[in-house]
């Protein structure tokens, strides 16, 4: 028997109902602005789908137009609930949602097993949301895939670019970085320190501390491995749940960026 990592936050992150899901998700696509990017890598945010939804789907909706070259995610996000040194990999087969079941990919596990901040550890994926939110819009834009998915714990920007270059692949391969912004600051303060922030990772600047961005060392990891592929960073969304179902005196930020391969406009 398969092992498969069932849904932790479906009903609480984003519908459980596969039905009512798909609709969510593809209404947040439909009203999202794409832009045309040849896109090898996203950062995107993981808060609930009320909050970070829209803001996510403006880079899956971007995603849209290489869609069919993809064939395999390298799915990284930081780890919330158990405390891992490393990157860690879910040991399992599959990861399940609502909308299906995706099959891990073992030949990309097996490519980076042999470096030493990669471990295995079922505990800390079992209830981890960063990765898990984003498996429902690559489920809706792509087609056919295979998933890797590294959970961030005690590492640093240089252990996460070594693994991005095992896995770096060609135009088969997406990298998406799974990140909110700044936590709990006041809206105009959230807005002037998430800007700073994204300014930069578009100048692929770092470190991007934990206190700017809950994902920064993987956000870190791209910048160093965007570096040296010659990657271009673009904006495509900014905003925090003010601007979306939150109050405006403790907000979350949220981003959307996409990295291309050379320089694009």
């Amino acid at each position: 028997m398969p092992s498969v990592r069932p849904p932790a936050v479906a009903g609480m992150f984003y519908p459980a109902d596969a039905g009512e899901l798909a609709h969510q998700v593809q209404a947040f696509l439909d009203r999202a602005r794409p832009f045309d990017l040849n896109v090898k890598a996203l950062i995107v945010p993981h808060a609930g789908y009320l909050y970070s939804g829209a803001i996510a789907a403006t880079a899956y909706a971007t995603l849209r137009a290489v869609s069919k070259k993809i064939r395999r995610v390298i799915l990284l996000g930081p780890t919330h609930r158990v405390a891992v040194r490393g990157l860690a990999l879910p040991g399992a087969d599959a990861f399940e949602t609502p909308l299906g079941r995706i099959k891990l990919d073992q030949e990309a596990a097996y490519a980076i097993s042999h470096l030493p901040q990669v471990v295995v550890s079922a505990a800390v994926h079992a209830q981890e949301h960063s990765l898990e939110v984003q498996l429902p819009f690559l489920q809706s834009v792509l087609a056919d895939f295979t998933l890797l998915p590294l959970a961030v714990g005690m590492a640093n920007a240089d252990e996460v670019a070594e693994a991005l270059e095992s896995l770096w692949g060609g135009e088969e391969t997406l990298i998406v970085i799974s990140s909110d912004l700044s936590h709990y600051l006041p809206y105009a303060t959230s807005q002037r320190v998430d800007l700073e922030t994204v300014q930069a990772i578009l100048n692929l600047e770092q470190p991007i501390s934990h206190e700017r961005a809950c994902g920064g060392t993987p956000v870190s990891g791209l910048i160093l491995a965007a570096r040296r592929h010659h990657l271009t960073p673009h904006l495509l969304d900014l905003r925090n749940s003010g601007d979306t179902a939150g109050d405006r005196d403790r907000v979350v930020g949220y981003a959307a960026l996409a990295f291309t391969q050379g320089v694009q406009s």
